[in-house]
């Protein structure tokens, strides 16, 4: 019999049993901890009443949890000062830590996350566009991180996750990013950092990914019983991203499909990928800045427009400059056409858009509803419902937090 067929051979009775009874308390084990996370303290009672599990089952994890140190104890005294105190569970915050990295075309942001999801550290450092390669954005990135957890005197083995994001396209299970509006083609190996962090887990994620998890995320704790349905996350800049969270029966899942770069007419306008036509090359901030200046479509794009030039070119727009008005109105009807397409496969999604570039959503806005309108779905189902949320760096980061605790959870669940 070929080695391969014994995994096929059936375990025992008592092996079945014993697996079986391994999974449910690993089951039970992440349960108590997700609850810990979404609600930072919660009693005995309250932790039975969120998971669904019976009272005996709850002192029995609660206590493996507290054996490994991920959880405490926190004693609050009874009402009246009477009684016997009331004790309550939260997750140790030193336990591990989660490092976030934003990527971004100009800057890069550092925030360090403990356990408990608390943000403790944040600073940005500026990024040499011209001059960087992947190798020196690493060097200058392990530099960073070093930084961030010697400033709270952390030990290597108390990071359990470094978590880092990027617009363009990334290679999530070989922790790389593929394709970027900076390097182009030239790969970066983020899987070079665990050099000095071993305990950690490495996570590499489309930006705008991380901005419809954070978003899949609060909708879910603001309206838990809400059922199928989901969110469409659009951020807008120096480049496009585009983020789809389904959710269904209290979970979600999240995609982030190369939305920027999707052809969307066939034109001379060159993108920064190197093609032609595609939404970036007219709705991100070089298309806009190309178009108010009437430049040669074909031209090279710039790598990076600074915001400032883009504010000035919105100034004349609303001042009443046509080719000013009309820049911003081609970069919205880009827009509307292709999230146009992206409703005909996902139904009538809400949309949130988020990004820099929300801050000229009133000069795109007629464009996206025109571009929207030309699709026959959005013409019989009507306009998605869209909301501007400009605060798109605090969505990013609990994303990262999120995703980096749930895998320490899965870690600490894995040790039981």
């Amino acid at each position: 019999m070929p080695a391969a067929s014994y995994s096929s051979l059936p375990a025992s009775p008592a092996a079945a049993q014993r697996a079986g009874t391994e999974q449910l308390r690993r089951h039970s084990l992440a349960l108590v901890l997700s609850a810990l996370r979404e609600e930072a303290v919660l009693s005995h009672t309250a932790l039975s009443e969120r998971t669904g599990l019976a009272s005996a089952t709850v002192t029995a994890v609660t206590g493996d949890l507290e054996r490994l140190g991920a959880i405490e104890r926190q004693d609050q005294p009874a009402s009246g000062g009477r009684g016997r105190p009331r004790v309550l569970f939260a997750r140790r915050r030193r336990f591990s830590h989660a490092v976030a990295v934003q990527i971004s075309s100009d800057a890069l942001h550092y925030g360090l996350a403990d356990y408990g999801g608390t943000m403790i550290d944040r600073f940005s450092r500026p990024r040499d566009i011209a001059a960087g390669t992947p190798d020196s954005l690493l060097s200058d990135m392990g530099e960073a991180i070093a930084r961030l957890i010697q400033r709270s005197r952390l030990e290597p083995a108390e990071v359990g996750a470094i978590s880092l994001s990027s617009k363009g396209i990334v290679d999530a299970d070989g922790g790389r990013l593929v394709w970027s509006p900076v390097f182009g083609e030239r790969s970066v190996e983020f899987s070079a950092l665990l050099e000095h962090w071993p305990a950690a887990t490495l996570f590499v994620s489309n930006e705008t990914l991380l901005v419809a998890h954070a978003a899949a995320r609060k909708r879910m704790a603001e309206s838990p019983a809400e059922g199928g349905a989901g969110l469409i996350a659009l951020s807008l800049g120096h480049s496009i991203g585009l983020g789809i969270a389904r959710i269904e029966e209290g979970q979600f899942s999240v995609s982030a499909p190369n939305f920027g770069h999707m052809l969307n007419a066939v034109d001379d306008r060159l993108c920064r990928c190197g093609l032609r036509g595609c939404i970036e090359a007219t709705a991100g901030f070089y298309g806009i800045l190309r178009i108010a200046f009437q430049v040669p479509p074909n031209t090279i794009p710039a790598r990076f427009v600074p915001l400032t030039e883009i504010e000035k070119i919105a100034l004349s727009a609303r001042q009443g400059t046509r080719m000013a008005q009309h820049a911003f109105r081609q970069a919205g009807l880009a827009l509307g056409q292709g999230l146009s397409r992206v409703l005909s496969l996902h139904e009538n999604l809400p949309v949130i858009v988020t990004g820099p570039g929300t801050r000229f959503y009133d000069l795109m806005q007629p464009g996206i509803e025109e571009g929207l309108r030309q699709s026959l779905h959005v013409r019989l189902n009507g306009l998605p419902k869209m909301t501007v949320v400009t605060d798109e760096s605090s969505l990013v980061f609990a994303g990262h937090v999120d995703r980096a605790l749930t895998a320490v959870d899965q870690r600490v669940v894995g040790l039981r």
